[in-house]
């Protein structure tokens, strides 16, 4: 059943449902694009919006997509959202559409703070192709550093129960009338506690990034 899938898997199922975004965002906008190389060079140097990318040579230096690959990316992006950025409630009109059975808006809170790097407000096309390319390509110990930092919400480099918790509800508020059978009101507790029970090696409360990565990789 879904509950113990997510005790043995609970890593995965944030991962999978990362993914899922990106990838129905981006077969949806991508499917629909026809373009030249030569045309999306030249948007990309005449277009005029409020955030302008870093250019793709960098880009191309710093994640694990091909320029043909990004040029591809951000003409979808630059499509969606002309002003150059995506806003929090962006993020959770998007959320709202893939779980309109659910509240996926604290979830789609705590899944847009880890996009945004810099903690600015909005995520760039830049954060997005960087945390597109840990999630889709990136290795092992990358999606884990990807993910810890979801989970440690006021990142202090320690994940307390508190914060998986509030990750946990959020996810079973996100799923909705889609578990079944339906959950019982304790579930995200105790899968905080089994979480807690395998990873926080001297049981001090907390776990660290190394207790995180070592116990994942086992």
């Amino acid at each position: 059943m879904l509950t113990l899938e997510w005790e043995s898997e609970g890593l995965q199922t944030v991962g999978i449902v990362v993914i899922i975004f990106a990838s129905l965002k981006l077969l949806h906008l991508l499917g629909l694009i026809d373009f030249s190389e030569d045309t999306v060079e030249d948007e990309m140097e005449m277009a005029t919006v409020r955030h302008r990318p870093e250019a793709l040579e960098l880009l191309e230096a710093q994640s694990k997509f091909t320029k043909k690959e990004l040029q591809i990316l951000y003409r979808g992006f630059k499509n969606e959202y002309p002003s150059g950025v995506v806003n929090e409630e962006t993020f959770k009109e998007i959320y709202s559409q893939f779980f309109p059975q659910g509240d996926s808006t604290t979830y789609a809170h705590f899944l847009f703070n880890a996009f945004d790097t810099d903690h600015n407000g909005s995520v760039s096309f830049e954060d997005f192709v960087m945390g597109l390319s840990i999630l889709l390509r990136g290795t092992v110990q990358e999606k884990l550093n990807w993910a810890f930092n979801l989970y440690d919400i006021n990142k202090d480099g320690y994940i307390t129960k508190e914060e998986m918790l509030d990750i946990m509800k959020a996810i079973y508020d996100m799923m909705g009338k889609c578990t079944y059978p339906v959950l019982k009101e304790d579930a995200p507790r105790q899968h905080v506690e089994t979480f807690f029970q395998k990873m926080d090696k001297n049981k001090d409360g907390v776990v660290t990034i190394d207790e995180f990565i070592e116990s994942c990789q086992k």
